[in-house]
Protein backbone atom coordinates (compact mmCIF):
# COMPACT_ATOMS: atom_id res chain seq x y z
CA UNK A 1 0.00 0.00 0.00
CA UNK A 2 0.82 3.66 -0.12
CA UNK A 3 0.29 6.40 2.19
CA UNK A 4 -2.78 8.73 1.84
CA UNK A 5 -1.52 11.82 -0.03
CA UNK A 6 -0.61 14.53 2.22
CA UNK A 7 1.11 18.20 2.07
CA UNK A 8 4.93 18.13 2.40
CA UNK A 9 6.76 20.96 4.55
CA UNK A 10 10.60 21.26 5.01
CA UNK A 11 11.35 23.84 7.75
CA UNK A 12 14.75 25.15 8.38
CA UNK A 13 14.58 26.23 11.68
CA UNK A 14 13.06 25.01 14.92
CA UNK A 15 11.27 28.59 15.11
CA UNK A 16 9.76 27.17 11.42
CA UNK A 17 8.38 24.33 12.54
CA UNK A 18 6.46 24.88 15.66
CA UNK A 19 4.95 27.56 14.34
CA UNK A 20 4.04 25.07 11.29
CA UNK A 21 2.96 22.98 14.01
CA UNK A 22 0.59 25.50 15.78
CA UNK A 23 -0.72 26.38 12.51
CA UNK A 24 -1.60 23.19 11.38
CA UNK A 25 -2.76 21.65 14.80
CA UNK A 26 -3.63 18.17 14.74
CA UNK A 27 -3.74 17.63 11.07
CA UNK A 28 0.00 17.69 11.11
CA UNK A 29 2.52 14.93 11.73
CA UNK A 30 6.25 15.45 12.42
CA UNK A 31 8.55 12.80 10.73
CA UNK A 32 12.64 12.57 11.54
CA UNK A 33 14.37 9.39 10.39
CA UNK A 34 10.46 7.90 9.51
CA UNK A 35 11.34 4.51 10.64
CA UNK A 36 8.07 4.15 12.58
CA UNK A 37 6.14 7.12 11.17
CA UNK A 38 6.73 5.97 7.17
CA UNK A 39 5.27 1.98 7.56
CA UNK A 40 2.21 3.22 9.47
CA UNK A 41 1.75 5.71 6.63
CA UNK A 42 2.27 3.22 4.33
CA UNK A 43 -0.08 0.44 6.08
CA UNK A 44 -2.68 3.53 6.58
CA UNK A 45 -2.85 2.77 10.48
CA UNK A 46 -1.88 6.56 10.82
CA UNK A 47 -3.24 9.54 8.16
CA UNK A 48 -1.83 12.88 8.24
CA UNK A 49 -2.96 15.80 5.97
CA UNK A 50 0.62 17.29 6.49
CA UNK A 51 4.11 15.84 7.55
CA UNK A 52 6.84 18.50 8.93
CA UNK A 53 9.78 17.06 7.88
CA UNK A 54 12.75 17.62 10.59
CA UNK A 55 16.05 16.89 8.20
CA UNK A 56 16.68 20.68 7.41
CA UNK A 57 16.33 22.40 10.45
CA UNK A 58 19.69 23.46 12.08
CA UNK A 59 20.89 22.50 15.79
CA UNK A 60 19.31 18.97 16.13
CA UNK A 61 22.07 17.41 15.73
CA UNK A 62 25.33 16.40 17.87
CA UNK A 63 26.82 15.04 21.09
CA UNK A 64 28.23 17.46 23.27
CA UNK A 65 29.37 17.74 27.30
CA UNK A 66 27.69 20.23 29.28
CA UNK A 67 28.49 20.51 33.07
CA UNK A 68 28.04 16.79 34.42
CA UNK A 69 25.26 16.02 31.68
CA UNK A 70 25.84 14.70 27.58
CA UNK A 71 23.36 16.45 25.45
CA UNK A 72 22.26 14.55 22.44
CA UNK A 73 20.57 16.15 19.41
CA UNK A 74 17.06 14.96 19.07
CA UNK A 75 17.77 14.38 15.08
CA UNK A 76 21.14 12.54 16.01
CA UNK A 77 21.12 9.40 14.29
CA UNK A 78 20.83 6.08 15.73
CA UNK A 79 24.53 5.01 14.06
CA UNK A 80 26.11 8.21 15.05
CA UNK A 81 25.18 7.46 18.74
CA UNK A 82 26.46 3.72 17.97
CA UNK A 83 29.56 4.87 16.55
CA UNK A 84 30.40 7.51 19.64
CA UNK A 85 33.26 7.22 21.75
CA UNK A 86 32.02 9.39 24.04
CA UNK A 87 28.45 7.81 24.66
CA UNK A 88 30.23 4.45 24.98
CA UNK A 89 32.43 5.98 27.82
CA UNK A 90 30.25 8.27 28.85
CA UNK A 91 26.24 6.90 28.41
CA UNK A 92 27.27 3.46 28.42
CA UNK A 93 23.67 2.00 28.72
CA UNK A 94 22.57 4.45 25.86
CA UNK A 95 25.35 3.04 23.28
CA UNK A 96 25.46 -0.77 24.38
CA UNK A 97 21.74 -0.15 23.39
CA UNK A 98 21.49 1.33 20.16
CA UNK A 99 23.38 -1.67 18.55
CA UNK A 100 19.89 -3.95 19.64
CA UNK A 101 17.89 -1.38 17.33
CA UNK A 102 15.90 -2.79 14.09
CA UNK A 103 19.43 -3.26 11.58
CA UNK A 104 22.11 -1.23 10.39
CA UNK A 105 19.93 0.27 7.31
CA UNK A 106 17.41 1.78 10.26
CA UNK A 107 19.89 2.82 12.47
CA UNK A 108 21.40 5.35 9.64
CA UNK A 109 17.99 6.92 9.66
CA UNK A 110 16.05 6.56 12.78
CA UNK A 111 16.58 9.24 15.53
CA UNK A 112 16.94 9.09 19.00
CA UNK A 113 14.54 11.97 19.34
CA UNK A 114 11.95 9.87 16.80
CA UNK A 115 12.58 6.98 18.65
CA UNK A 116 11.66 8.16 22.32
CA UNK A 117 8.43 10.40 20.25
CA UNK A 118 7.37 7.52 19.17
CA UNK A 119 7.21 5.74 22.50
CA UNK A 120 6.85 2.41 21.66
CA UNK A 121 6.81 0.22 24.35
CA UNK A 122 9.00 -2.48 23.35
CA UNK A 123 11.71 0.02 22.20
CA UNK A 124 14.69 -0.25 23.99
CA UNK A 125 15.33 4.12 24.09
CA UNK A 126 12.38 4.90 26.19
CA UNK A 127 13.48 2.20 28.80
CA UNK A 128 17.07 4.08 28.69
CA UNK A 129 16.44 7.12 29.14
CA UNK A 130 14.00 6.43 32.13
CA UNK A 131 16.91 3.60 33.62
CA UNK A 132 19.05 7.21 33.31
CA UNK A 133 16.71 10.06 34.33
CA UNK A 134 17.19 11.46 31.33
CA UNK A 135 15.59 15.28 30.65
CA UNK A 136 13.99 16.25 27.28
CA UNK A 137 14.41 19.64 25.64
CA UNK A 138 11.18 20.86 23.83
CA UNK A 139 10.49 24.07 22.14
CA UNK A 140 6.70 25.24 21.42
CA UNK A 141 5.58 28.88 20.24
CA UNK A 142 5.22 29.57 24.30
CA UNK A 143 9.16 29.21 24.72
CA UNK A 144 11.35 26.00 25.77
CA UNK A 145 10.25 23.66 28.79
CA UNK A 146 12.71 20.41 30.44
CA UNK A 147 10.37 17.37 30.81
CA UNK A 148 11.88 14.44 33.27
CA UNK A 149 11.64 11.85 31.62
CA UNK A 150 9.42 10.03 34.36
CA UNK A 151 7.16 12.69 32.71
CA UNK A 152 7.34 11.94 29.25
CA UNK A 153 6.26 9.05 28.53
CA UNK A 154 2.45 8.85 29.10
CA UNK A 155 1.07 5.55 27.55
CA UNK A 156 1.17 3.39 24.14
CA UNK A 157 2.76 5.54 21.02
CA UNK A 158 2.00 8.69 24.12
CA UNK A 159 4.37 11.12 25.31
CA UNK A 160 3.66 14.59 27.40
CA UNK A 161 4.84 16.05 24.24
CA UNK A 162 2.23 18.95 23.44
CA UNK A 163 1.25 18.97 19.51
CA UNK A 164 3.03 21.97 18.53
CA UNK A 165 6.13 21.09 20.38
CA UNK A 166 9.19 20.00 19.31
CA UNK A 167 12.04 17.73 20.56
CA UNK A 168 14.94 19.25 20.45
CA UNK A 169 17.59 17.37 22.47
CA UNK A 170 17.76 14.91 25.57
CA UNK A 171 20.52 15.05 28.14
CA UNK A 172 21.86 12.00 30.32
CA UNK A 173 23.88 12.21 33.54
CA UNK A 174 27.26 11.18 32.61
CA UNK A 175 28.53 7.77 34.53
CA UNK A 176 30.29 7.88 37.51
CA UNK A 177 33.05 6.18 39.58
CA UNK A 178 32.16 2.21 40.57
CA UNK A 179 29.02 2.44 37.98
CA UNK A 180 27.48 -0.54 36.06
CA UNK A 181 24.98 -0.77 33.67
CA UNK A 182 23.50 -3.57 31.21
CA UNK A 183 20.97 -4.16 28.75
CA UNK A 184 19.05 -7.39 27.92
CA UNK A 185 16.35 -8.58 25.89
CA UNK A 186 15.36 -11.59 23.90
CA UNK A 187 13.70 -11.24 20.45
CA UNK A 188 12.68 -13.41 18.21
CA UNK A 189 15.06 -12.79 15.53
CA UNK A 190 18.15 -9.76 16.05
CA UNK A 191 16.13 -6.67 15.17
CA UNK A 192 12.46 -7.41 15.94
CA UNK A 193 10.91 -5.81 18.87
CA UNK A 194 11.67 -7.47 21.84
CA UNK A 195 9.32 -10.00 23.91
CA UNK A 196 10.82 -8.62 27.09
CA UNK A 197 13.76 -6.86 27.97
CA UNK A 198 15.63 -4.90 31.26
CA UNK A 199 17.94 -1.91 31.74
CA UNK A 200 20.03 -1.66 34.72
CA UNK A 201 21.67 0.93 36.78
CA UNK A 202 24.20 0.21 39.57
CA UNK A 203 26.03 2.32 41.49
CA UNK A 204 28.57 0.82 44.60
CA UNK A 205 30.25 2.28 47.54
CA UNK A 206 33.23 1.64 48.76
CA UNK A 207 31.99 -1.15 50.41
CA UNK A 208 29.94 -2.42 47.80
CA UNK A 209 26.79 -1.50 48.82
CA UNK A 210 24.21 -0.59 46.53
CA UNK A 211 24.76 3.21 46.47
CA UNK A 212 22.13 4.06 43.60
CA UNK A 213 19.88 1.74 41.29
CA UNK A 214 17.20 1.78 38.66
CA UNK A 215 15.60 -0.93 37.17
CA UNK A 216 14.08 -0.60 33.70
CA UNK A 217 11.39 -2.94 31.69
CA UNK A 218 10.32 -2.79 28.35
CA UNK A 219 8.10 -5.18 25.96
CA UNK A 220 6.14 -6.00 29.43
CA UNK A 221 3.10 -3.11 29.22
CA UNK A 222 1.90 0.02 27.32
CA UNK A 223 5.11 1.96 27.70
CA UNK A 224 8.70 1.26 29.79
CA UNK A 225 8.39 1.37 33.65
CA UNK A 226 11.15 1.47 36.27
CA UNK A 227 10.64 -0.28 39.44
CA UNK A 228 10.81 2.24 42.06
CA UNK A 229 9.79 0.12 45.07
CA UNK A 230 12.54 -2.47 44.60
CA UNK A 231 14.88 -0.12 43.69
CA UNK A 232 14.84 1.30 47.13
CA UNK A 233 14.57 -1.62 48.79
CA UNK A 234 18.26 -2.67 47.08
CA UNK A 235 19.42 0.59 48.14
CA UNK A 236 22.21 0.16 50.75
CA UNK A 237 22.13 -3.76 50.71
CA UNK A 238 25.72 -5.01 50.47
CA UNK A 239 25.90 -6.47 46.67
CA UNK A 240 27.45 -9.60 47.82
CA UNK A 241 24.17 -10.16 49.84
CA UNK A 242 21.47 -9.99 46.23
CA UNK A 243 20.16 -12.85 44.55
CA UNK A 244 19.82 -12.10 40.99
CA UNK A 245 16.92 -14.09 40.28
CA UNK A 246 15.08 -12.62 43.15
CA UNK A 247 15.52 -9.07 42.16
CA UNK A 248 14.15 -10.33 38.54
CA UNK A 249 10.96 -11.73 40.35
CA UNK A 250 10.86 -9.17 42.18
CA UNK A 251 10.58 -6.64 39.32
CA UNK A 252 8.30 -8.03 37.70
CA UNK A 253 5.59 -9.00 40.27
CA UNK A 254 3.98 -5.62 40.37
CA UNK A 255 3.01 -5.62 36.81
CA UNK A 256 -0.77 -5.67 36.10
CA UNK A 257 -0.70 -5.30 32.37
CA UNK A 258 2.05 -7.52 30.45
CA UNK A 259 0.32 -8.34 27.00
CA UNK A 260 -0.35 -11.65 25.78
CA UNK A 261 0.02 -12.07 21.57
CA UNK A 262 1.18 -14.23 18.57
CA UNK A 263 5.09 -13.96 20.56
CA UNK A 264 3.50 -15.61 23.74
CA UNK A 265 1.28 -15.58 26.55
CA UNK A 266 1.26 -12.59 29.05
CA UNK A 267 2.87 -15.63 31.69
CA UNK A 268 5.86 -16.33 29.23
CA UNK A 269 6.58 -13.06 28.80
CA UNK A 270 6.58 -12.59 32.47
CA UNK A 271 9.21 -15.17 33.10
CA UNK A 272 11.32 -13.99 30.28
CA UNK A 273 11.15 -10.19 31.90
CA UNK A 274 12.57 -11.84 34.81
CA UNK A 275 15.60 -13.31 33.83
CA UNK A 276 16.38 -10.27 31.80
CA UNK A 277 16.22 -8.74 35.07
CA UNK A 278 18.47 -10.91 36.55
CA UNK A 279 20.87 -11.34 33.67
CA UNK A 280 21.11 -7.31 33.67
CA UNK A 281 21.33 -7.12 37.06
CA UNK A 282 24.42 -9.31 37.76
CA UNK A 283 26.23 -7.67 34.87
CA UNK A 284 26.23 -4.39 35.69
CA UNK A 285 27.34 -4.92 39.33
CA UNK A 286 30.04 -6.89 37.73
CA UNK A 287 30.64 -4.02 36.07
CA UNK A 288 30.13 -1.58 38.81
CA UNK A 289 32.81 -3.81 41.12
CA UNK A 290 35.50 -4.51 38.46
CA UNK A 291 34.96 -2.05 35.33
Amino acid sequence: MKPAAFEYHAPGTVEESVHLLAELGDEAKLIAGGQSLMPMLSLRLAVFEHLVDLRRVTGLRGIERRDGVVWVGAATTQAKIERSAELAETVPLLARATPLIGHFQIRNRGTLGGSLAHADAAAEYPAVALTLDAEFEAVSPRGSRTIRAAEFFTGLWSTALDEDEVLTGITFPVRTARSGFAIEELARRHGDFAIAGATIAVELDDVDRVARCAIGLFGLGPSAWRAHALEEALTGRAAADIVAADVGRDAVAPLDSVPSDLHGPAAYRTRVGAAMVARAWQRAVEEARHG
